[in-house]
C-alpha cells in the first residue's frame, strides 16, 4: 500500500520535520499552509490555504481528495493568540475553533471515503500541554482541549473501518510559535527549561518521533489516545 499524508502546517517547524521524516520513509506528502515549504521534493506538494477561512478550506480539501487518496491526516497547524481573560474575546474562541477544529473536520470529511474504502487510515492531531490549562490561553487551551475530545469521538466512530485517531500534545518545544511567546535565548527561556522535569526544552524531533509511532501502519491497536510530549510538564504546573 502506498501512503499519502496530508499535513497542515507542513511548511515549517514540527510539520516540516514530520513531512521530511515521512518523505524519507517513501510517503507522498501534501502540505496545506499559507506558505510553501522551504524544501522541494518530487513527492512533496504544497496547497496554499488559510485554515481560518472555512470556505478556502472546503475548496482545498475537495481538490486534494479528488487528486489523492489520503491515508494519513495530520492536523498540525496552529497559532496561540495569547491574552489574559480580561482581554479575551469570543472572536478569539471562534477563530481558533475554526483553525484547530473546524478545518480538521472539513479535511477529514474529504479524505474519509478513500480511507474507508481502503479500510485503513491514520488521523493525528497536534494538541498541546496547554489543554490542561495555562495562563493567557483562554482560546488556545479551549480549542486544543477540544481536539482531544473530538479525537476520542472520531476514534470510536472510525475504529470499525481500520482508522485510528490519536493526539500528540507537546509541551514547550523550540519552534517559532514558542519563540513568539518566549524570546529566543532569553533568561525566560533558560528559566523555563530548568522547570521542566527532564531539565530541557523540547525539540521538533521529540514531537516527530511521537507522530511517527501513531503514523505507523503496524500500530493499529492504539486509538483515541493522547501522548504528552512535554518532558514531564503535564505532571505538574510549568507556567510560561
Amino acid at each position: 500500500m502506498t501512503h499519502t499524508a496530508l499535513i497542515t502546517g507542513g511548511n515549517k517547524g514540527i510539520g516540516a520535520d514530520l513531512a521530511q521524516a515521512l518523505l524519507d520513509r517513501g510517503y507522498r506528502v501534501v502540505s496545506v499552509a499559507r506558505h510553501a515549504p522551504d524544501v522541494t521534493h518530487e513527492r512533496l506538494e504544497h496547497a496554499e490555504c488559510d485554515l481560518l477561512d472555512p470556505v478556502a478550506v472546503a475548496a482545498v480539501a475537495a481538490d486534494i481528495a479528488a487528486r489523492h487518496e489520503i491515508t494519513h491526516l495530520v492536523h498540525n497547524a496552529g497559532v496561540i493568540w495569547p491574552n489574559r481573560v480580561e482581554d479575551a474575546t469570543p472572536a478569539d474562541i471562534t477563530g481558533l475553533a475554526q483553525l484547530h477544529l473546524g478545518s480538521a473536520l472539513t479535511l477529514l470529511q474529504a479524505a474519509l471515503p478513500a480511507m474507508k474504502e481502503r479500510r485503513f487510515g491514520r488521523v493525528l492531531f497536534n494538541s498541546s500541554r496547554a489543554a490542561l490549562g495555562a495562563a493567557t490561553r483562554t482560546a488556545y487551551g479551549a480549542s486544543k482541549a477540544g481536539m482531544i475530545g473530538m479525537a476520542r469521538t472520531w476514534a470510536l466512530e472510525l475504529a470499525p473501518h481500520g482508522i485510528t485517531v490519536n493526539v500528540v500534545a507537546p509541551g514547550p518545544i523550540q519552534t517559532d510559535n514558542f519563540w513568539g511567546i518566549v524570546p529566543k535565548g532569553s533568561d525566560q527561556e533558560a528559566s523555563l527549561a530548568t522547570r521542566i522535569p527532564v531539565g530541557r526544552l523540547g525539540t521538533v524531533g521529540d514531537v516527530t518521533r511521537a507522530f511517527l509511532f501513531f503514523c505507523d501502519p503496524e500500530n493499529g491497536f492504539v486509538t483515541g489516545q493522547t501522548l504528552y510530549v512535554c518532558g514531564g510538564a503535564s505532571v505538574g504546573s510549568v507556567p510560561i
